[in-house]
């Protein structure tokens, strides 16, 4: 303000003395005067043009390169400038701050739908337009309700109780593929509402199969603890003969090796389940392996069928290198098949084992069969965990039904796949196909499995 007022004083002094100098015959002091005030009209005129650039400059943005004359007005238009950038930059920093926020939403594996207070959609993000069959942009400001056409949900949002979770369809459910979603409403500001969806598909179907896990083995476990009480009761109340006896205890002792059975199953799938995935360093001889499989099938036949030979079984190893895996685990799923290839093929049989190489380098383990073969619609769900396509027919052979379980568990640790082909009456196969990454068909070992 100062250098303000010195510039106006200096250029009416300057225009009075330039009046004074100019024409002396009006007595000096009278051109004086009009020296003076033509120069406060041509400060002003200055200063005018100072202040018409700034609200110039202020109104259009200042254009490159252009600055203002030192003075009050400079000084105005610097600070004022100075404010500005750091209002926008405070706006760039919120709106940065903004779409980071609404980013990290967009990532999230649940859904969310902004609501103002009128249930209008104000945003969502992919997760919850895939939950609900949405369109991020056609749908914005449509009501929710008009969208999510489920009666349970209408009922939900009309009931403004959202202390709990609602469990809805979610798009394309359908019997054979459900698909549920968890839906609840979070009032906030200004009465607005945040929608958070999830799928809990998964959940659900865990929750369903651990429900069936502990009634199976309850029931697997309850039925030989059964029998044993029975058995029990019977040897302590009445007297029997020494043949009844021996009859009794060998009941009893059937059943307790299927209990026995039943939780070493349980203990492997446990372990396969609960242990990391084997790696690709430790090499073993597949010949070796077959052998080993060989010979637990031999004796398995000799337990159940006595020394009567009532099956034709061969084994064919083709494949004379080495694996990468874990010997247990691999001779486990391998004798499982073979297992049940002997126990469900009926007297006269034909099974054959066999491990060949294929042409792209990669190898197969096949157990084949004539026995009564497996229905189409049993397929898929083989390698559940107590699933059986007759049961009555399982617990004559001995079966827990976790065999084909154990089977699969063990071919994806060792990145190999399972195939079942079979036909009713004709026969079954099942295949376990390695890849050629786990395989050197033409290396032998220093050693065997670790």
């Amino acid at each position: 303000m100062f250098w303000r007022v010195i510039t106006f004083f200096s250029f009416q002094a300057t225009g009075a003395l330039g009046g004074w100098l100019l024409d002396m015959a009006f007595h000096g002091i009278h051109a004086a005067l009009w020296g003076g005030w033509l120069g406060a009209v041509l400060w002003l005129m200055l200063d005018t043009s100072h202040a018409a650039t700034l609200l110039r400059c202020l109104r259009f943005d200042m254009p490159p390169g252009q600055t203002l004359p030192s003075g009050i007005w400079g000084d105005v238009f610097d600070r004022t400038l100075r404010l500005l950038r750091s209002k926008d930059n405070a706006i760039c920093d919120c709106q940065k701050r903004l779409q980071d926020f609404l980013s990290a939403l967009q990532a999230s594996p649940n859904g969310v739908i902004l609501l103002d207070s009128q249930n209008r959609i104000e945003w969502c993000n992919q997760t919850a337009a895939a939950h609900f069959g949405l369109d991020a942009r056609r749908d914005m400001a449509q009501t929710i309700g008009n969208l999510v056409r489920d009666p349970g949900f209408a009922t939900y949002l009309a009931s403004r109780n959202f202390e709990e979770e609602l469990i809805l369809p979610g798009r394309g459910h359908s019997p054979h593929l459900p698909i549920r979603l968890s839906v609840q409403l979070y009032p906030y500001g200004g009465g607005r509402f945040l929608l958070l969806s999830r799928d809990v598909t998964a959940l659900e179907q865990a929750e369903a199969m651990r429900r069936d896990f502990v009634a199976n083995v309850s029931h697997e476990i309850r039925t030989p603890l059964t029998v044993l009480t029975g058995f029990v009761e019977t040897l302590q109340t009445l007297t029997l003969s020494q043949k009844e006896q021996e009859h009794y205890l060998e009941l009893m002792a059937q059943q307790s090796v299927r209990m026995q059975t039943l939780v070493d199953d349980l203990l492997t799938l446990s372990h396969l389940e609960g242990s990391p995935v084997p790696d690709s360093e430790t090499w073993g001889s597949i010949p070796i392996l077959m052998h080993q499989v060989e010979q637990d099938a031999q004796a398995l036949m000799q337990s159940v069928f006595g020394h009567d030979r009532p099956h034709h079984l061969s084994f064919d190893c083709q494949c004379h290198g080495v694996v990468a895996g874990i010997f247990q685990e691999l001779h486990s799923a391998m004798i499982n098949l073979v297992s049940n290839a002997i126990r469900y093929t009926p007297p006269g049989g034909r099974i054959g084992v066999m491990m060949r190489p294929l042409p792209d380098g990669r190898a197969v383990f096949e157990v084949t069969d004539n026995g009564p073969g497996i229905a189409q619609e049993h397929l898929p769900r083989l390698t559940e965990r107590f699933y059986r396509v007759d049961r009555s027919r399982s617990r004559e052979t001995g079966g827990t039904g976790l065999g084909l379980a154990i089977v699969k568990h063990v071919v994806q640790r060792h990145g190999a796949t399972l195939t079942i082909e079979s036909t009713p009456g004709q026969g079954s196969k099942f295949c376990i196909t390695f890849e050629a990454s786990r395989l050197r068909l033409n290396e032998y070992p220093s050693e065997k499995f670790v």
